[in-house]
């Protein structure tokens, strides 16, 4: 494999394991922020959670058919 393809596939990796790393830290910030003053978790219903597998395959699809659009592959 080409040290170019390598680097660009291991800098995908890692984004994505940042990418979810940030989003629970953002969850549990927003838990923490929930406590009351007597140390009760305060209930709040949020909108349904991001489904970021989901949105990483369509983009990696999205991403696939562009290339084979440009005639990227040959």
């Amino acid at each position: 494999m080409d040290n170019k393809k390598r680097a660009a596939a291991m800098a995908g990796v890692y984004a994505h394991i940042k990418t979810g790393e940030e989003a629970y830290a953002r969850h549990m910030a927003e838990q923490a922020e929930n406590v009351d003053s007597e140390g009760s978790v305060v209930t709040v219903l949020p909108g349904p959670a991001p489904n970021i597998w989901g949105m990483t395959g369509r983009q990696s699809l999205m991403q696939a058919n562009t290339m084979m659009q440009l005639r990227m592959f040959r």
